[in-house]
């Protein structure tokens, strides 16, 4: 059995409202001849005459009746479904957004984005997960809106990506540290005890290359997933933790910052997303908002 030509319900439609070939033929802009012609379509496919003549006009069959009331609403959802989106108001918009991000975004930007967001769209809800690896899965699957972090090879190809700010490596020590009363050089950085930071706990990053680059290396004392814990222990001990300057900027609080003696180049911190959420006028908004609350 074929499927049916779903035209045919805007036919039916005109027909049920207007009662008469020559009144649907109008409010479709179509000839009498052809609105016959559908007419006699629509007959075939539901297996009814539909409208049958009585006197000079035509009376609906007790299944014309039937259909009466379900062909106007599912007519008027399938012109609103193909229509653009409506224009968005955020005073009425409900919805909560799932954000992934690494340790130190959230102390840094979320204050100002959150007031950003609820003076525009007050029943807006953000979410906040941890990212604790690069894998782009949640972003396809939908589970999470947008991602924070560096575009490298492992991101997925198809993603969005937009750069949000430039961040630089600094070195971080406590107060009182005996390598915050002399100018750090390279030497004197890798002859330090340090706090390593590795989601995965094996790779040399790009703090050991540089070191490489000039004969040194660094004795690890410890390694951790995460910014916020090596900076507590930097707190807490005299390991030197290095972290990224901008993406800390208030977990550092309290501590001795440093510009890196080593040649290392700044990277670009960037927001990611899915390409199916390119038209939605919501998340386009939000994207606006973290990317100016960045910025600022």
């Amino acid at each position: 059995m074929s499927d049916p030509d779903l035209n045919l319900l805007l036919t039916l439609d005109a027909l049920l409202a207007e009662g008469s070939v020559a009144g649907a033929a109008r409010r479709l802009r179509l000839s009498p001849s052809a609105m016959s012609r559908s007419l006699a379509r629509l007959r075939d496919a539901t297996g009814d005459p539909l409208l049958v003549r009585a006197g000079r006009g035509l009376v609906p069959s007790p299944r014309a009746l039937e259909l009466r009331d379900r062909v106007g609403p599912l007519v008027q959802e399938a012109q609103a479904t193909l229509r653009p989106a409506a224009a968005l108001k955020l005073e009425q918009l409900e919805r909560e957004f799932t954000l992934r991000t690494r340790e130190g975004f959230v102390e840094n930007f979320g204050a100002a984005l959150l007031a950003r967001v609820s003076s525009e769209a007050p029943g807006v809800r953000l979410r906040f997960v941890p990212k604790p690896d690069r894998d782009s899965t949640p972003l396809r699957d939908g589970s999470v809106d947008l991602e924070t972090g560096i575009v490298s090879a492992s991101s997925g190809p198809e993603l969005r990506t937009q750069a949000l700010f430039r961040d630089r490596f600094v070195g971080v020590l406590r107060e009182g540290h005996a390598l915050a009363r002399r100018k750090p050089t390279a030497q004197r950085y890798a002859a330090g005890r340090h706090v390593a930071i590795s989601r995965r706990g094996t790779s040399p990053g790009p703090v050991d290359e540089a070191l490489a680059a000039v004969g040194l290396s660094r004795d690890i004392a410890v390694t951790v997933a995460g910014f916020a814990e090596a900076l507590a222990l930097a707190r807490g001990t005299d390991l030197i933790a290095t972290v990224p300057e901008r993406h800390t900027g208030h977990l550092r609080d309290g501590l001795v910052s440093f510009e890196l003696p080593l040649a290392l180049e700044p990277f670009t911190v960037s927001l990611l997303w899915h390409p199916r959420m390119d038209g939605d006028a919501a998340h386009r908004w939000l994207r606006g908002c973290v990317r100016e609350t960045c910025a600022a």
